[in-house]
């Protein structure tokens, strides 16, 4: 088997988990938050600068390596590893959030997407067996299904079919995947915001026996709680000797909310996003680094924070970098705002380690501003 999970403890004061996940390429201790590294790289970050901030684990995107290089350009050159000299464990994702988010520029069927390509407009079609041979190419330690995610809001009867073809692929994805001794196949849970539907979508899934399992479909334009509420009623069905990944969620709040519900990895574009957009998490809430209030401040970013940005560089200097269009500044909040997440998963670990986990959440929410 690629990968195995280790149960550590339970929280008392909650459902959060410590455990470990042994791949091919390293360890990870969980709960953790994966950087995403769409193309083969985290947004103007190296490898070497990931490994600083303790990054345990990247997740690459199998639609867009598919376009550009090309997944067998890729193997060639070795893998994805070797590709991007990243030596830690790589996910992939199965590229089907991607190819769905395209609307009108893709066709589903029951055998797969077709689709044009936001790049030049040229025609494609991924099947399950493709995704799988396109992630088995790239080598990564665990990829994903190809499962048909559903907008919200959609009707009852959509979702329904949704799941059940998204089962139908799975199974077709488990047939087609080859290299199980090195790399791990994860199931992805749909059903929309329908409790029976998700127990349904679960419960087909495990009878196939997946290594791991995703919660997908979710971060996608619901409101807070009702993804929480769909939480309560899904985690507590799945498998408690398997990994739980929440896809696509990374903002503070709704880390440290899923992990309360049992989750055990996350991902998310935001906090590279948002800082080269010029937003920086510190432990006191958001601060916006364009606006004039931090023209003449001298402080660093966050006091609370020893990141190398933190450390080195005050708020006016950050703010003169990005008023001048300088590429510093955005790899400066990247790297902090990564730092800020993975570390904030650190102390999420600990607290669930001394069960205060409900504790911990009061106090970085209040100091964060969500209450």
């Amino acid at each position: 088997m690629a990968i195995k999970y280790e149960l550590i403890k339970e929280c008392k004061q909650s459902g959060g988990r410590l455990g470990k996940l042994h791949t091919p390429h390293g360890i990870i201790e969980t709960p953790i938050f994966m950087p995403v590294g769409t193309q083969a790289t985290v947004k103007t970050m190296t490898p070497e600068e990931l490994k600083e901030i303790k990054s345990q684990i990247i997740l690459s995107n199998t639609y867009h390596l598919y376009l550009r290089p090309g997944h067998k350009l890729i193997e060639r050159a070795g893998g994805l590893h070797r590709f991007m000299n990243w030596d830690g464990p790589i996910l992939t994702d199965s590229g089907g959030f991607q190819v769905f988010s395209l609307g009108a520029l893709r066709k589903i069927t029951e055998e797969g997407v077709e689709f044009r390509s936001h790049l030049d407009g040229s025609k494609h079609f991924i099947s399950p067996e493709k995704a799988v041979e396109i992630q088995n190419s790239l080598g990564s330690d665990i990829l994903m299904v190809f499962d048909e995610c559903a907008p919200f809001p959609a009707d009852r009867q959509y979702v329904k079919n949704s799941l059940e073809r998204t089962t139908r692929w799975a199974k077709r994805c488990k047939e087609a995947h080859k290299n199980t001794d090195r790399q791990a196949l994860f199931g992805i849970i749909q059903g929309g915001m329908y409790g029976d539907l998700r127990k349904q979508s679960l419960n087909e899934l495990i009878e196939l026996d997946f290594p791991g399992y995703a919660v997908g479909g979710l971060s996608v334009g619901e409101p807070k709680p009702l993804m929480y509420e769909v939480l309560e009623y899904t985690t507590p069905f799945m498998p408690k000797h398997k990994p739980r990944y929440l896809m696509g969620v990374g903002s503070p709040d709704c880390l440290i909310e899923g992990v309360i519900r049992g989750i055990d990895m996350f991902d998310c574009v935001l906090p590279s996003r948002i800082g080269r957009n010029g937003t920086a998490m510190t432990s006191e809430g958001k601060i916006v680094i364009k606006n004039a209030v931090h023209t003449e401040a001298f402080q660093p970013l966050d006091p609370q924070c020893d990141c190398y940005t933190c450390k080195n560089y005050s708020r006016s200097y950050l703010r003169h970098l990005f008023k001048a269009n300088e590429v510093l500044g955005l790899r400066l909040l990247t790297y902090h705002n990564l730092y800020f997440l993975l570390k904030l998963m650190d102390e999420v670990r600990q607290a669930i380690k001394e069960d205060r986990l409900l504790d911990y959440k009061n106090q970085f929410f209040r100091k964060y501003g969500y209450t």
